[in-house]
């Protein structure tokens, strides 16, 4: 019985030894233990490109709309709220939902008090958005203000990456234009 209890052990041994030689399943230990973070990266990287890229193009649509406003035909054709902002979301069909995008239009007493910063957000218990956004288009050589916000769903990533700045768990962007009404 010792013999083969001596026998026992030396086949561990090299069972052992030959299990730290061979490097066929190296490569597989290998990438799982880099596939996580691989893929953590990834999913944050892409949730990063989507957020900006629709910053970007708020953004672009925004300076587009202001052009409607500064050059008066938004108070040539007597447009209303609804219709500016239907004007604005067709230019954004691709990433936005219309009845997500809130239009504040308002006319400022000089450059120094316009205010184009990021209007803070108030929700109804259902969760949905219960601001009252002005539309104010102004009159020729009025200095307007022009913001369009919206609640970007977002996921929280891997590894606890999230780019949400609301309490809901979601990312408000917002883009703004300050300009003067044209002659």
């Amino acid at each position: 019985m010792n013999g083969s209890h001596v026998a026992t052990k030396r086949r561990r041994r090299k069972f052992c030894a030959d299990f730290a030689r061979d490097g066929d399943g190296a490569t597989a230990v290998e990438f799982a233990l880099v596939a996580a973070p691989f893929l953590a990266l990834l999913i944050a990287l892409l949730q990063t490109f989507v957020v900006f890229f629709a910053q970007q193009l708020l953004e672009s649509v925004v300076r587009q709309s202001s052009r409607l406003v500064m050059t008066g035909q938004v108070k040539e054709q007597a447009m209303t709220q609804d219709a500016f902002k239907q004007k604005v979301c067709d230019q954004v069909v691709i990433f936005f939902t219309c009845s997500g995008l809130m239009v504040d239009l308002q006319v400022a007493n000089s450059w120094s008090t316009a205010d184009t910063s990021m209007p803070p957000l108030s929700f109804d218990a259902t969760g949905a958005v219960k601001n009252t956004w002005k539309f104010e288009p102004g009159d020729i050589g009025d200095i307007v203000v022009l913001r369009v916000t919206y609640v970007w769903p977002v996921v929280l990533g891997p590894l606890g990456f999230n780019l949400s700045n609301l309490s809901s768990g979601n990312r408000q962007i917002m883009a703004s234009a300050a300009f003067q009404n044209e002659p």
